[in-house]
């Protein structure tokens, strides 16, 4: 028995354009202030262009300016070196075959839990596990092998690669107000 339905559909501008508006970068978050925090994050992006204009990297006279030069820096381009401690996280990430596998079997398990759920609760010797109780027994199981994948090395190669990147770049990059007074000095005759 085929039912035979036809009509109109009927797709309002509103929700055409704000699809099209999210783009590559679209992310769902139920929570408020997370929301926010991205959006003004992808607002405060600077162009890569400036970000690594090699004209403006210089190192400084002494040692006075260089505090006041990496606040600057690090308020400006915030955005910017998100961007880059996200890229040596995927770096770390694809150049370690066994952690990428440790976290491919981590998410594969919670997403087969999350599955299981959908259908009916789970049971575990009689008694119903919650969703988080099964999540937490995935990472107690999952510990193992992010330790023998050298997970806990590989986070603080990260904090500290990106914190040695930063701050080399938001010590050399000089300001904009350090520009402006360079093109204004005169040299003496």
């Amino acid at each position: 028995m085929a039912d035979n339905l036809t009509g109109n559909i009927e797709v309002k501008d509103s929700q055409i354009s704000s699809k099209k508006r999210r783009g590559f970068m679209s992310l769902q978050l139920s929570n408020v202030s997370a929301r926010e925090w991205i959006s003004k994050q992808r607002e405060s992006i600077q162009p890569w262009s400036e970000f690594i204009n090699t004209k403006r990297f210089k190192v400084p006279k002494s040692v006075a300016p260089i505090g006041k030069r990496v606040i600057k820096n690090v308020e400006k381009f915030q955005s910017n070196y998100l961007f880059v401690f996200l890229g040596l996280v995927v770096f770390c990430i694809l150049t370690s075959p066994f952690l990428l596998v440790a976290m491919a079997t981590s998410l594969g398990a919670c997403y087969i839990i999350s599955l299981k759920n959908k259908e009916t609760p789970v049971k575990f010797m009689g008694k119903e596990l919650s969703l988080a109780q099964q999540y937490t027994a995935v990472g107690v199981a999952s510990f193992p092998l992010f330790w023998i994948a050298g997970a806990g090395s590989i986070v603080f190669w990260i904090i500290g690669a990106s914190v040695f990147l930063i701050l080399l770049h938001a010590t050399v990059y000089q300001t904009e107000q350090e520009v402006e007074d360079q093109e204004l000095e005169m040299e003496p005759v």
